[in-house]
C-alpha cells in the first residue's frame, strides 16, 4: 500500500484547490482516468483502445486450446502450453497493473474527497449544488471501487489457477514429449536394428544364392562336359567307324577302277593287237581326279622316258578336239607325271612322247572321273561366307621357296587372300588377270598342290594337306569366281580370260 504523508496531503489540498476550475463539471457515472503530471497537475490520457475482458481472453484460449488439441503433434501442444503459459503470465501481470492502478486510483478518490470537504465551505450558493452532486459522485465511485478490487482480486486467483494448469499441462507435455522421444528413439533403434537384421539376411541370402548359382554352374558345367566327353567318344568312334568304311570303299574303287582300266587297256590291245605290238609306253594310274598318272615304258628297248619330250593334252569326250595344256610359267605338262585337276574330269587325257625323229601318243582309256564325295563336300562350303585351308608355299616366282611355317588361304566370294599370321602375302579380287590351276607335274606331290597367280609379276605354288582339299580349294575358288562373271584357268587355257 501507497502511504501518503499528511504535509504531502495539505499541500496538495491547497495546489488542487487552487488549479481546479470552476467551471469544471463533476456529473459523470464515473471517475475518469487521470494522471499525476509535472508539477501534481491531473492529465486526462489519450483515448486508449479498449481491451477486451480478461475471462473473455482466458476462455478463447482456453477454446482454442481444446480444438486444436486433437490436431496437434506432442511437440506442438507442448509449444502452445508454453504460449498459453505465457499468455497467462502477461494477464497476472496486467492484473498486478491493474491493482497498483486501483490503489492509485483509491489514493485519488480519497484525495478528492478531501478537496471536495474543503471546498464545501468556501463555494458560494450558486455552485454549492454542483459540488454537492460532485461529492456524491465521489462517494459512488469510493463504494465501487472496493467492489471492482474484489473482482480483480477474484481474476487473478482465476488467472493463477488457469496459470497453474497451464504450467502442469506445459510440464506434461514436456515429459510426454521426453517419453515419446525416447520412444522414438527406442523405436528408431529398433528399426535400425531390424533394418540391420534384413540386410544381413538379405546379405546371407545373396550369398547363399551365389554359391548355389556358382554350384548349379560349376555342376552344369561338369554335366555338360560329360556329356560332350560321352558325345565325342561316340562321335570319334562313329567318324572313326565311317572313316574306316571310306577308306575300305576307296580301296575298293580304286581296286575296282584298276582293274576297269586294266580290262580297258586289254580290250584296246584285242581291239588293235599291231598298234599295240607298236605301242611302247603307256600311262599307269587311277583314271580319277585326286590320282597322278605316270608314263611308263612298255619294254626294256624303248628309250628312257626322262630323255624324251613329252606335251599333254585334253581331248573333248565329243569331237575330239585337243586342248594343249600349257606349261607356261609353271613347271609340269611337260613331265611324264601329271595329276589331273578338276577341269579335267570328264575329257581324255594323251601324252604325246618325242625321241628323236619319232614320236608316240599314249592316252587314258576313258575320261577322267570325279572324286567321290568331292561334289557334296564343295556344295557345304559354298554356303558358307569365305574358307580358310592350311598351305605351305612351295614355290615363287618359280623359285624354289625354304620350309615355311604354315599359310591360310582364305577363298572368299569375291576375293582371295593368303596370310602368314597377320602379315598378308597377297589378296587380290576375282579378275581375268587371275590364274587358279593344278600343279601340272612335281612327281606323286603333284595331285596335292595348285598354282596361283594372283596378279602379274606373282605366280605361287601352294601344297594343301590333303588332296581333297587342293581340288575343293580350286573348284570353290572357280565356283565363286563364275559369280563375279570370271572364269579361272591355268595359263594358256582356252578358257582364261
Amino acid at each position: 500500500m501507497t502511504r501518503v504523508a499528511r504535509d504531502y496531503g495539505d499541500k496538495l489540498h491547497n495546489e488542487a484547490f487552487r488549479s481546479v476550475p470552476l467551471h469544471t463539471n463533476f456529473l459523470m457515472n464515473r471517475f475518469p482516468n487521470y494522471k499525476i503530471g509535472t508539477k501534481n497537475i491531473a492529465i486526462e490520457p489519450n483515448g486508449d483502445p479498449e481491451v477486451p475482458p480478461l475471462k473473455e481472453i482466458v476462455a478463447k484460449e482456453t477454446a482454442d486450446l481444446l480444438d486444436r488439441r486433437q490436431r496437434l503433434s506432442v511437440r506442438e501442444l507442448a509449444k502452445k502450453f508454453e504460449k498459453g503459459l505465457y499468455t497467462a503470465t502477461l494477464l497476472s501481470n496486467e492484473v498486478k497493473w491493474g491493482q497498483v492502478a486501483l490503489l492509485e486510483r483509491d489514493v485519488l478518490v480519497d484525495k478528492l474527497r478531501n478537496v471536495l470537504d474543503s471546498l464545501r465551505g468556501r463555494v458560494v450558493s450558486k455552485n454549492r449544488d454542483e459540488l454537492e452532486s460532485s461529492i456524491s459522485m465521489a462517494e459512488k465511485l469510493a463504494v465501487q471501487l472496493p467492489q471492482r478490487e474484489g473482482e480483480l482480486l477474484q481474476q487473478k486467483a482465476e488467472v493463477k489457477k488457469l496459470a497453474t494448469s497451464l504450467k502442469l499441462a506445459s510440464e506434461d507435455a514436456k515429459r510426454i514429449v521426453d517419453e515419446e522421444r525416447v520412444n522414438a528413439r527406442i523405436e528408431i533403434e529398433s528399426a535400425r536394428a531390424a533394418v540391420q537384421r534384413v540386410q544381413q539376411a538379405l546379405h546371407e541370402h545373396e550369398e547363399l544364392s551365389r554359391r548355389t548359382e556358382k554350384q548349379d554352374v560349376q555342376e552344369l558345367k561338369t554335366e555338360v562336359q560329360a556329356a560332350r566327353r560321352i558325345k565325342m567318344l561316340h562321335y570319334r568312334s562313329k567318324v572313326m567307324d565311317m572313316e574306316n568304311e571310306i577308306q575300305v570303299l576307296r580301296a575298293q574303287f580304286a581296286e575296282k577302277a584298276s582293274l576297269s582300266v586294266q580290262l580297258r587297256k586289254e580290250l584296246t590291245m584285242r581291239k588293235s593287237p599291231k598298234e599295240n605290238k607298236d605301242r611302247i609306253y603307256e600311262l599307269e594310274g587311277l583314271e580319277s581326279l585326286g590320282s597322278c598318272l605316270h608314263i611308263i615304258r612298255r619294254t626294256n628297248t624303248a628309250p628312257n622316258v626322262s630323255d624324251c619330250l613329252i606335251q599333254w593334252y585334253r581331248i573333248q569326250p565329243v569331237g575330239s578336239k585337243i586342248e594343249l595344256i600349257s606349261a607356261i610359267n609353271i613347271s609340269g605338262a611337260t613331265k611324264p607325271v601329271y595329276a589331273p585337276e578338276p577341269f579335267d574330269v570328264g575329257r581324255f587325257l594323251q601324252a604325246e612322247i618325242t625321241f628323236g625323229d619319232d614320236s608316240v601318243t599314249v592316252k587314258t582309256a576313258g575320261p577322267i572321273d570325279p572324286a567321290a564325295g568331292l561334289g557334296s563336300y564343295v556344295e557345304e562350303l559354298v554356303r558358307k561366307p569365305e574358307t580358310e585351308f592350311n598351305v605351305v608355299v612351295v614355290q615363287e616366282n618359280g623359285n624354289d621357296c625354304d620350309v615355311d611355317p604354315i599359310h591360310v588361304l582364305n577363298i572368299g566370294r569375291l576375293r582371295m587372300k593368303l596370310s602368314r599370321g597377320k602379315a598378308v602375302v597377297a589378296k587380290e579380287f576375282y579378275s581375268s588377270s587371275m590364274q587358279l590351276c593344278g600343279a601340272r607335274g612335281g612327281g606323286n606331290a603333284a595331285a596335292q598342290t595348285l598354282f596361283w597367280r594372283p596378279k602379274k609379276g606373282l605366280h605361287l605354288t601352294l601344297a594343301f594337306e590333303s588332296v581333297r582339299e587342293r581340288n575343293a580349294a580350286i573348284m570353290l575358288a572357280r565356283r565363286f569366281a563364275i559369280d563375279c562373271n570370271i572364269m579361272l584357268a591355268g595359263p594358256g587355257d582356252r578358257t582364261t580370260g
